[in-house]
């Protein structure tokens, strides 16, 4: 993600990136007001505004309708681009993590994601995948491809406990808060 959550790859709801020109088009050929393009990019853009249909990948995957297919491929196809210039700027990658939603619980996505990958010299293994494995790359493979569970909301949760601590000095009491 960049200045906001609309950046970077497209999610359930929110395009990622998106050619600045698109905005101007809106505002100025379509006369839509800020209000209604803010509503577009965060609530009916991304997997929902390409398919038509749904924000949930699950839905997406198991749906024959050309316009769910749409949806995923552009998923994936845009993942494998910023992995790209993202292997690019660092000079190469030593890893690739899956996580949170669609990372951690759809073998078909990360299967799919691994395959843009081999020209870095992944090595993607199906079985150690269709296993739940967390290392889902094979033993020769020049980048690791890993499965990490998340858990945001107990991020969030610790942080937040830290920042209050902080700012309270501890509680009146000098007692630490802990989650």
């Amino acid at each position: 993600m960049g200045f906001t959550a609309l950046d970077g790859i497209p999610m359930g709801t929110r395009p990622g990136q998106i050619d600045p020109g698109v905005l101007l088009y809106l505002l100025t050929e379509k006369g839509m007001e800020p209000a209604a393009v803010r509503d577009l990019l965060y609530r009916d853009s991304g997997l929902k505004g390409l398919s038509g249909i749904s924000s949930d990948m699950r839905e997406l995957q198991s749906n024959p309708d050309p316009r769910a297919m749409l949806a995923v491929d552009h998923f994936v196809y845009r993942i494998g681009l910023n992995a790209g210039m993202l292997a690019a700027a660092l000079g190469g990658l030593d890893a690739f993590v899956f996580t949170a939603g669609v990372g951690e619980n759809s073998p078909v996505i990360r299967a799919r994601i691994a395959e843009k990958l081999a020209w870095l010299g992944a090595r993607f293994d199906p079985e150690a995948n269709a296993n739940g494995n967390s290392r889902i790359s094979g033993a020769d493979s020049q980048v690791a491809l890993m499965v990490v569970p998340t858990d945001e909301e107990l991020m969030i949760a610790q942080h937040t406990v830290a920042l209050l601590s902080e700012q309270s000095g501890g509680g009146a009491t000098g007692q630490r808060l802990a989650v």
